[in-house]
């Protein structure tokens, strides 16, 4: 039989250092806490609950994680401790994350970046007396919110704004504005008209509200109908001539208004002012990536512990064996933890790029923070639909920690920018001079070795090579005269472009990951992961991959065959890999998938 777990003495040191390959050398500062603090009784799942309430218990939750924060003005400064509080949140509560997410960057990040002007006392929102919350999107602007409808007109002569909805299709669309967990104020995204000149799109700080729940005089805020994800307060809000102090605009280099009215900016393009202004949506995206990978980790760990102590019948009459020792089943669940140990490390690779980018490389770090957002996302949602599926019926309780944050990650899709959308944004920059394909190496294919990760990794760059061509090819060959039929043309293998980009990104951040650890075991089970990765992309182009002379023949029908090999040598390392997760024991042993007295008296006897 086939061996699937490693040996004991062997499994714990290794489990170790892949969590410190994982999550750094700043474990204990940045992941540590908040692993801690989420495994506490008050961070429990609760049974029975009505949407409403579990909105209203994640803002209760949201004060327990305020109090635990010596300074929330330093934590939203610093991208890596937020983004790290959002790879734990999501097993708890999927609500909570959305509300801290909303609270923490969009809302106290946006006021932090925008610190010139009038000098403004942030204790009530540090302190969470209120509530804050990001009003950008409107219900017929959504990813073009550029084209945003709503006005504040400044009146110099009262030093007040005018704040207002012209008709339905510029309400704000579905932030959290209810009266729930308290009262709430919103920075709001209007177009700034001064002198009855648009000067670009500018944030307003908005109170919507007062402690007892009764909206501000002018605004208008209505709740929306329960969606499929993190159950929240979602809401459409709209404002009739709501009158604003001239401090509650949000000022700094991007645009300055005199009290007299007088404006000024260092920026010439309103465009440009318009994505300064909400330039907390890259560090949302990595916060979003983070709590799709907090979530994807956590339900591969319930999947894998289900998978070796659940068990089925054998091939032989009368045994039973682990689910995890049939083929069928592990090998979707090893190829899973292949892309969540890549998909981690593309992670930390665009944080960091973030974190450290000069004014001159924070365009192409914003591009990889997008690109990585998009391909995490979706693999999320693979991932945990596959420990879904490998549960059974079981993946379907909420308890068990895979159904509600399956359906929560579709909101991460959707957030701080549609995949989609900032996808193709991403494929016409690199197609008009924002990438450049890798060179190759002038060794002919047949002396190269499939087991080679150098290889492998040309490989996937051959792959983005062939997209590339393919997609400036169509676009040369369009028609000329109407630019959205050239870009139509072009589009969909410009997109295939970004995927193959994203692959060979996740698969080199993974490949490097097993260069810098020092644990010899640990290496050999992070080349191995990076090897069926990379596999699994080149099996899916090797007919391309053959056409243009980047494989033999030999060597594609050996694809199939050295993959397979990839997954038995990782079968029995499955385990440890998981264990690497370091996911919240607390947070594991409380669902009823493992422990099956849970449901005694629940269940007909059989």
């Amino acid at each position: 039989m086939i061996n699937i777990s490693p040996p004991l003495d062997q499994a714990a040191p290794t489990a170790a250092a892949l969590t410190r390959a994982l999550f750094g050398e700043q474990l204990e500062g940045l992941h540590e806490p908040w692993r801690k603090l989420f495994g506490t009784e008050p961070f429990r799942f609760r049974e029975g609950l009505s949407p409403d309430e579990r909105a209203a218990l994640s803002y209760e939750r949201l004060r327990l994680i305020n109090e635990a924060l010596d300074s929330p003005e330093e934590f939203v400064a610093d991208v890596e401790r937020l983004t790290a509080l959002h790879e734990w949140v999501g097993p708890v509560d999927a609500g909570l994350g959305t509300v801290a997410s909303i609270h923490y960057n969009l809302f106290l990040g946006s006021l932090l970046d925008h610190a010139a002007g009038p000098e403004r006392d942030l204790r009530e929102f540090a302190g969470l007396r209120r509530i804050g919350t990001f009003l950008c999107t409107e219900a017929g602007h959504g990813n073009s919110a550029g084209q945003l409808e709503t006005t504040a007109v400044y009146d110099p002569a009262a030093r007040e704004f005018v704040l207002h909805t012209p008709h339905p299709g510029a309400r704000k669309f579905m932030p959290n504005t209810s009266p729930a967990g308290g009262p709430k104020t919103a920075v709001v995204a209007a177009r700034l008209i001064t002198d009855g000149e648009d000067r670009g799109v500018f944030l307003f700080l908005t109170p919507l509200g007062d402690e007892n729940g009764v909206p501000t005089p002018g605004v208008g805020i209505r709740r929306l109908p329960q969606t499929a994800t993190a159950p929240v307060d979602h809401c459409v809000t709209s404002f009739d001539r709501v009158r604003l102090p001239y401090e509650a605009l949000l000022q700094s280099d991007h645009g300055r208004l005199t009290p007299e009215g007088d404006f000024s900016s260092s920026v010439g393009s309103p465009r440009k002012r318009f994505l300064h202004s909400i330039g907390r949506v890259t560090p949302g995206k990595l916060c979003m990536s983070g709590y799709s990978l907090g979530v994807t980790r956590h339900a591969l760990a319930v999947a894998v512990r289900h998978s070796h102590t659940r068990r089925t019948s054998g091939v032989t009459a009368g045994g039973s064996v682990p689910l995890f020792a049939h083929r069928s089943h592990h090998t979707p669940l090893v190829d899973a933890i292949a892309t969540t140990y890549a998909a981690t490390f593309l992670h930390r690779a665009a944080v960091r790029r973030w974190a450290r980018a000069t004014e001159s490389e924070q365009e192409n770090a914003e591009r990889f923070a997008a690109v990585a957002k998009g391909w995490i996302t979706w693999r999320a949602r693979e991932v945990m639909t596959e420990c879904r599926e490998r549960c059974g019926a079981q993946g379907l309780f909420l308890a068990n920690g895979i159904a509600g944050q399956l359906a929560a990650n579709e909101g991460t899709i959707t957030a701080e920018g549609d995949n989609l959308v900032v996808w193709v944004k991403a494929a016409g920059e690199m197609l008009l001079g924002h990438f450049t394909p890798e060179e190759r190496s002038d060794a002919p294919p047949e002396s190269r070795d499939l087991d080679d990760p150098a290889f492998l990794q040309e490989l996937l760059a051959d792959i983005e090579r062939v997209w590339h061509l393919r997609a400036r090819t169509r676009l040369r060959g369009a028609a000329a005269g109407n630019p959205l039929n050239r870009w139509n043309a072009a589009v969909t293998p410009a997109l295939e472009l970004v995927d193959a980009y994203a692959h060979r990104q996740a698969a080199q951040a993974l490949l490097d990951a097993a260069a810098d650890t020092d644990h010899p075991e640990a290496r050999r089970q992070l080349t191995l992961l990076h090897r069926l990765f990379a596999l699994r992309r080149v099996v899916a182009h090797g007919g391309d991959l053959l056409a243009e002379g980047y494989l033999t023949g030999d060597q594609v029908r050996r694809l199939p065959d050295a993959a397979e090999d990839a997954v038995e040598d990782l079968v029995p390392e499955a385990v440890t890999l998981v264990d690497g997760f370091a996911a919240m024991d607390e947070v594991l042993l409380d669902h009823p998938i493992n422990r099956p007295e849970a449901f005694e008296g629940v269940l007909p006897p059989r």
